[in-house]
């Protein structure tokens, strides 16, 4: 029988950084994620594996919601853990900005399934 690993209880240091590095990196509010994630292009986009179906950015997307929406109260160590992949995430394809308009593109698209919208301004 498999078991079910969790991540480790962070402390309150880790956990501040953590969600201070969240909110950083994710730039859209929770309707603005959910209207994108309703539309075909966030589909489109993403590494689906071999099955197809929805991208692994995608899925985060719908969590990221979630999120948003909780209180850190209620964040749990699984939370933390996807809030700090979100983080990775945006900052490594961040660094890979193609150049030119990047309004309508596979690489804004993917970073917008994870919540930010690099076009956005600040």
């Amino acid at each position: 029988m498999a078991t079910k690993t969790t991540a480790p209880h962070p402390d309150a240091t880790h956990v501040k950084e953590v969600l201070h590095d969240f909110e950083a990196a994710v730039n859209m509010t929770p309707a603005q994620l959910e209207h994108w994630l309703a539309k075909p292009e966030s589909r489109e986009v993403g590494f689906k594996g071999k099955t197809g179906g929805e991208s692994v950015g995608h899925r985060s997307g719908r969590r990221i919601v979630r999120l948003l929406g909780k209180r850190r109260d209620d964040l749990t160590p699984g939370d933390i853990a996807h809030m700090r992949k979100v983080v990775g995430y945006v900052h490594r394809h961040l660094a890979q900005r193609p150049e030119g308009d990047v309004s309508e593109t596979p690489w804004r698209y993917s970073l917008m399934n994870w919540g930010h919208d690099p076009t956005r301004k600040s």
